[in-house]
Formats: structure tokens, sequence, C-alpha cells
């Protein structure tokens, strides 16, 4: 048996036990989550016992989670953040409150006190940050309306916890508000401001010192310094550290240096959230699986069940087809480790005490052993079944010749309308269907699918298709279904849709050139109908206005290889933008020396 501080041979032992069961597990189809926590359990205190502080290491490996919530955080800039704020507010708040009330009822029926009941029902509640968006990585659904949801209400949970936590004290007997809260409540407020002033501030300029010493081992220092150091400073005011991670990387997510954290983060954080999920795995206690099998089986299975009926009822609410809304009960039914948290604040109240309180932590562990599980039935029976009963129920035309048109909003419209006009053959994928029955309304033939998905792309015949236009909203989903098609469907034209310049050329590194910036032709028009009103004829301000379109497309796909080097972009863009006054300035005067339509 090796102790702890045997820091060495700890460390070679978690990784022989990854490197075994977390490829045989990928490779098996069960995802790399469940092959952590088997490999925890397997080398835990009930298994080899080659690890007996699970404890010490469960609160290291926390900072998994803390990196994983910064990752996300640097991912929403503010105003994607504003964007959540209903389904966080909303959906988290049905989602915590119905289940509460639903687990504490049951406990209460079973014999429970009430507050015991209400203790474990909120422990229970809450669902694993890391496995839910471990799996929504792994699935690529994370820039779907599914993950974005999913996100939120994890969000919320994580905020949820700092009140939970505070009103735990509140329920000892004969506890009162004591005089400390309204202090500790300025605390908080106080650092939250100096938290955002000092990363609008104060991070840049450091951040820009750094960069200029070109030593990468010294930016790397300071990136996990900062991320560790807003996490502990959060959790000292009573704050959630994985709160206080997140909150560090949306001040930064709008910053230049954001990629480069990304690329210094992300292999501490892979490593100490397998971790995590090891001594997850470790702290089942099979005394009490193996001396009342049955009891904590219907426990397992009563909180999964409840979960995920709450859920799928909020997923269908939303207007999701039942495979959607499955795999979304599916991601957040498991218990949390902010359950741990609780359980262990409630017993220091004098509640959830003896065996309760460990069979609590049991519960919540094994139901993270079951997700990984559920997700592998969903693929390997649920899916299949659906997409089975999709194609027949969609009626997706595998026609030849024909144009295939992915999503079908305000953009995707006016290219099919154009083309149906035509009798051009089209077939339309759009993955909302409100929009889709809202569209059949007024009598367009739409489909519902997920271009992204490859079986539906066959379907819809995509060898056979003459041209693919993108048209998705989404463009992390856009950016994926081109990267898509270009690796199974080589010698099919896209068109794609591009937000702005940074989309387009997103889609021009990957080889998509047919790329049109979705304002930009408008904007552009505008600009043409300005010069008119300020003197130029028809013609000249049309032949000016082309001019201009021509010079930026040249100049957007020259540019594409210069946007890792900031200096060498605003250097090219610069040079540009003097090179088309040169240009225009010759235009111009050419025909004025020629009196060609310049009034």
């Amino acid at each position: 048996m090796l102790d702890s501080p045997d820091f060495l041979h700890s460390t070679l032992i978690y990784l022989c036990a990854a490197l075994v069961t977390v490829p045989l597990f990928q490779r098996l189809g069960l995802g790399s989550v469940l092959g952590y926590l088997v490999a925890g359990m397997a080398i835990g205190p009930w298994g080899l016992a080659l690890i007996t502080d699970v404890p010490t290491i469960l609160n290291f490996s926390e900072f998994g989670v803390v990196l994983l919530m910064f990752l996300i955080g640097l991912e929403l800039n503010p105003s994607k953040l504003w964007q959540l704020r209903r389904p966080m507010l909303g959906l988290g708040t049905i989602q915590v409150a119905g289940t509460t009330i639903i687990l504490a009822a049951i406990g209460t029926i079973v014999g429970l006190g009430w507050t015991d009941a209400l203790l474990a029902a909120l422990a229970l509640a809450l669902s694993s940050t890391p496995i839910a968006l471990q799996t929504i990585e792994d699935k690529k659904q994370l820039g779907s309306p599914l993950g974005q949801t999913s996100f939120a209400i994890l969000l919320f949970q994580d905020i949820a916890v700092v009140p939970v936590l505070a009103l735990v004290p509140l329920l000892a007997p004969g506890s009162e508000g004591g005089t400390g809260d309204g202090f500790a409540a300025i605390r908080i407020v106080a650092v939250f401001a100096a938290f955002i002033l000092g990363g609008r501030y104060l991070l840049r300029p450091i951040f820009r010192v750094i960069a200029l010493t070109h030593l990468r081992e010294v930016f790397t220092a300071f990136s996990l310094f900062l991320v560790i150091g807003t996490a502990l400073l959060m959790q000292e005011v009573g704050l959630s550290m994985a709160l206080g991670a997140f909150l560090a990387g949306v001040l930064l997510a709008e910053s230049e240096y954001r990629h480069e954290l990304e690329l210094n983060i992300e292999p501490f954080k892979g490593l100490l959230l397998g971790l995590f999920f090891i001594a997850v795995g470790m702290s089942v206690n099979f005394s009490l699986l193996i001396s009342s099998p049955f009891l904590v089986a219907a426990m397992v299975l009563g909180l999964l069940a409840v979960k995920m009926a709450v859920l799928f009822f909020l997923g269908w609410r939303n207007g999701w087809p039942w495979c959607e809304s499955s795999l979304f009960a599916i991601v957040l039914s498991q218990g949390g480790e902010f359950a741990f948290v609780l359980i262990s604040a409630a017993q220091a109240t004098g509640y959830l005490t003896g065996t309760l309180g460990a069979l609590l932590v049991v519960v919540a562990t094994l139901s993270m052993l079951a997700t990984p599980l559920m997700i592998f039935l969903y693929d390997r029976v649920l899916m299949p079944r659906f997409r089975a009963g999709a194609a027949r129920e969609s009626d997706v035309e595998s026609n030849e010749n024909h144009v295939i048109i992915a999503g079908y909003g305000r953009f995707g419209q006016i290219v099919g309308r154009l083309l149906m006009s035509l009798k051009i053959p089209i077939t339309v994928l759009d993955h909302d269907p409100n929009h889709i029955e809202f569209l059949r309304k007024f009598g367009f033939k739409l489909y519902y699918g997920d271009a992204g998905r490859l079986d539906l792309l066959e379907a819809a015949g995509a060898a056979k298709a003459r041209l693919l236009v993108l048209a998705i909203d989404n463009q992390e989903t856009l950016l994926h279904t081109a990267k898509l098609v270009r690796q199974h469907y080589p010698s099919l034209t896209i068109l794609a849709r591009a937000r702005n310049r940074g989309a387009a050329q997103d889609l021009l590194e990957h080889g998509i050139t047919l790329v049109r910036r979705e304002t930009f032709g408008s904007a552009l028009e505008i600009g043409e109908l300005a010069l008119r009103e300020l003197g130029f004829s028809a013609h000249q301000a049309h032949k000016t206005a082309r001019k201009f379109r021509d010079y930026d497309e040249h100049v957007l796909k020259t540019a594409v290889p210069l946007r890792k080097d900031e200096k060498a972009a605003i250097d090219y863009a610069k040079r540009s933008r003097q090179e088309l006054e040169r240009l225009m300035s010759a235009e111009l005067a050419t025909d004025r020396d020629n009196n060609d339509d310049w009034q």
C-alpha cells in the first residue's frame, strides 16, 4: 500500500490506471469519463487499495473543474453571457426548485425529517459540471441550443450553491442570523468590484509585459497564477472557486491573449479533470453497496428518474424533439461534486449524520457512473431508432443534381426562393422545429435535421448534390459542418455564409473559398447610394463600389495567414488601407480627366 505523501509513486499509479482503462473504454465506445471512474474504483480503498487518502486527492483534483470553468469563460464574452440570462434564471430555477421539491417530498414520505429531506434533496438536485460538460464536448454539442441551455443550467447551479451553503447553518437547531452576514455581503460586493476593475484595466498591461519576455513558460506560469489566485480569492469570501475562475475567463474572453491562454491551460485542465474523475471513483463506498444493494439501487434509479423527468419536461417545453430532450435529460441527470460539499456542511450542523450521509455520497457517485453508461445506450439503441424514424418522418428526398440549403432563416430563405423561382430542386435542412412549423404555414417544404450529422447529409443526397449552401446562423456549428462535408464529400461545392470578417477567415482557413459575409453586400449597396447622393453618377457609384468589393475580398483572403501574428496583421491592414486610397484616387482622377460620368 502506498501513502499519499509518496507523490511520485502515487502519480505513477494514477497515470498507469488512466493509460490502461481510458483507451480501453474509449475504444469500446463507453467514453473517457467512465474509464477514469473505473480506474479510480480499481486503485482506491475498495479496490486494490493502492491509494488511500481519497479526500486529499479529491480536494486537489477539484482544480480540474476550476480550469474547465475558466476555459469555458474564455469562450463566453459578456454579451454571450447576457444572452444566456433567460435559460440560466428561468430553466435553471425550474430545474433546481422542481427537482428539490419532488425529492424532498419523497424523502418525507419514506420517513425522513423535513430538514434532512430538504438538505438531501438540495444536495442531489445539482448536477456534475465536469461530467456534463465533458459529455457535451465529446458529442460536439457545446455550441448547439442543447449545449448552451445545459451550460446555462450548470452555471445557475454553481451560483445557487452559494445561498444554499449559507442556508445550511441557519437550519441548525437554535441558529440565528449573525451580524457578520451583512459584512460578508459587503466583502463579496467589494471583491467583485475589484475583480471587474482589475480585469479591465490591469490584466492586459500585465499580459503585454509578460508577452514581451517571449518566454512561454513565464506566460504559462502567470496563466495558472491568475486562475488559481482568482479561485482562491473567491473561496475566501465564501463563493465557489469554479465560479471565480469562470468570471476570470469571461473578463478575458475579448482579450487578444485568449487563444494563447487556452493553449497553455488546456493540458493542465485535461490531466486534473481526469484526476478528479479518478478521485470520484475512489470515493465509492462498496461496503454500503454490498450491505444494502437493493436500497442503493432504488435510490440511484429514483434520483435518475426524477431528474430526467424534470429535464425532459424542460426540453419538451423548449420545443425540442424527443431525441434531444432525452439527451438533455441524460446529460444533467447525475448528482454532482457539490453534493459532497453540501452533505459535509449539513453533517457539521448535525443533519444527514451516520449512514444517511454516506448513503447519499454513494448514490451521487453511482449516478455519475451511470451517466456514461446511459450515453452509451442512447448512442447505440435510441439514436439509431430515431434516425431511422426521422428519415421517414422528415421525408428527406435524396435528389440528384439538387442544391442542399442548411439553415433556412432570413439568409437561407432568400437563396431558396431564388432557386425555387427557377425550378431548381432543393433540399432544405433546418434544426429548429418551431421555425419549420412556422414556415410550413406559408407553403414552404422543409425538413427537420442537423446538417452537422453525417447520416442526415447522406440521406439528403450530399453525394449527388450540385451545391451545399451553408446558411446556418451559429458560426461554430457552420464551421463544424463545413469541415465535416469537406472531409467526407471533397468534390461537393460549398457556399457559406459568414457572420463577419473573422468568421469568413475561419472558413477560408479550412479551404471554403466561396464565402460571403451576411451584411457586406447590403452595406455596400448603402455605400453606393451614399456616393450617388454625394454627386456621383449611377454608373460611377456602381463602378467604385465594385472596385472596393474586389479589393476588400482580395485583402480578406491574403490576410488569412497573418491572423496569428497580431503585429503583422495590423501592419498589413494599414498598408492595405493606404493602397486602397491610392487606387481609388487614381481611378477618380482618370475618370475626371476623361470627364467620364462625373457630375
